[in-house]
């Protein structure tokens, strides 16, 4: 019968915070597995030591090819943000025994509760959609690393506006070198904190608040040519009609001011939004406007299908503009679609409608079509009148899930 692998957890005090019951396992074990950091607490243990290095995917599998008595020493609780997770799934025999995490020590610390807070890790992961991911929440938690250390944490809250936070930061907690504080996000900037940290950030300001359908004038748009923009009514009706999910994966073609990438990526938190757009001035606004509605997403200077290969498959595409590349769009679009996922395209010409509607056809893809005729109110002396916006149809092509592509 195999051994049962051990994997725990450990503090910055090493072994020293440990029960007398897991050190008796390492003495008993036949081989020891951990970080650098780990195994230096171990200097005279007599049986094989393996570091965590060159994948965990490759340690395991060397863990697996042999019967030994096995421990597997990790940081705080395994089971967050850690390898205990991976190790559950791929090891047959195996108990997870989690140390006093940094988060428990951290919100101790700072004396606050932790279970009304938000977790995210920046740890060996790009901030990309980080702030759509902060914004709004009341505390949150980052797990951080030398890259993405408090300093460059507060400069990116910054970027996006969030001066309504404030920043505790726990270092080297439980070490000799331990060291806690709460920063103004500007102070945070200039300040080099030990490596080993976490940031909980509280909110202690008033946050702005944008609700879908964010009023268009509210966007940075092209000047003296405004109106290039998918309007307020317009582009409620089309992202609802894409069905977004938090972990939606979303394509917007010909995004221009980014009014609905950036609406797309306040719903889709856990998501992934790509974006492209051909002219560069309004590429710019979209930068602009990005800031301001605190999203945070992959936006690229091109002309559609051009540089969609390098995106991973989505579970929606908006269609905006086209470039006069429309067939060829949509046959791409189509391809990479997720099953069940959905294509929404807002066409203003008859023509374009027609060409549009062929092309999903000719894709396989499931139609429906409406076309919205909207008027906003509009004062006049002391009486109202209303104006009429272009008539819009709004395609919606849905991708169906059979038994090939489930």
């Amino acid at each position: 019968m195999a051994a049962t692998m051990k994997v725990i957890g450990m503090s910055e005090q090493g072994p020293a915070a440990w029960p007398a019951l897991y050190q008796q396992w390492v003495d008993e074990s036949e081989r020891l597995v951990g970080g650098e950091r780990q195994l230096a607490f171990f200097p005279g243990y007599q049986g094989e030591k393996i570091g965590l290095k060159g994948g965990l995917k490759a340690t395991v599998e060397r863990l697996l090819e042999t019967d030994k008595k096995t421990v597997i020493l990790a940081s705080g609780d395994p089971l967050f943000y850690g390898i205990g997770g991976y190790l559950a799934k791929k090891v047959p025999k195996i108990e997870l025994y989690p140390a006093l995490s940094s988060i428990q020590a951290g919100f101790a610390k700072m004396q606050e509760s932790w279970h009304d807070a938000t977790f995210l890790s920046v740890h060996g992961r790009a901030m990309k959609g980080l702030a759509q991911k902060i914004d709004g929440q009341k505390k949150v938690c980052l797990l951080t690393d030398e890259t993405n250390s408090p300093a460059a944490i507060a400069a990116y809250l910054l970027d996006y506006g969030m001066s309504e936070y404030k920043a505790f930061v726990a270092e080297a907690l439980g070490g000799a070198n331990e060291k806690t504080g709460w920063f103004e996000l500007d102070e945070l900037t200039r300040y080099e904190a030990h490596p080993l940290n976490l940031v909980i950030l509280k909110q202690t300001g008033k946050a702005p608040s944008f609700p879908l359908g964010i009023d268009d004038h509210l966007f940075r748009q092209r000047k003296p040519d405004k109106g290039l923009i998918t309007k307020k009514e317009v582009r409620t009706l089309s992202i609802a009609a894409l069905k977004l999910t938090k972990t939606s994966t979303v394509w917007d073609i010909g995004t221009c001011t980014g009014s609905v990438a950036i609406e797309a990526a306040r719903i889709a938190t856990e998501g992934q939004v790509f974006a492209i757009e051909k002219n560069e001035a309004d590429l710019a606004n979209c930068y602009e406007n990005m800031k301001t509605f605190r999203t945070d997403f992959t936006v690229v200077h091109g002309k559609a299908p051009a540089q969609l290969d390098s995106w991973p498959d989505p579970d929606a595409v908006f269609i905006g503009g086209t470039g006069g590349e429309l067939p060829e769009i949509i046959r791409t679009c189509a391809e990479r679609l997720k099953a069940g996922g959905r294509i929404v395209l807002n066409a203003v010409t008859v023509e374009t409608l027609a060409t549009a509607q062929t092309a999903f056809k000719e894709a396989g893809l499931a139609l429906e079509m409406t076309l919205a005729q909207l008027s906003r109110s509009k004062p006049i002396l002391h009486m109202t009148r209303f104006d009429a916006l272009n008539p819009i149809y709004i395609l919606t092509a849905t991708k169906e899930e059979t038994d090939g592509n489930r």
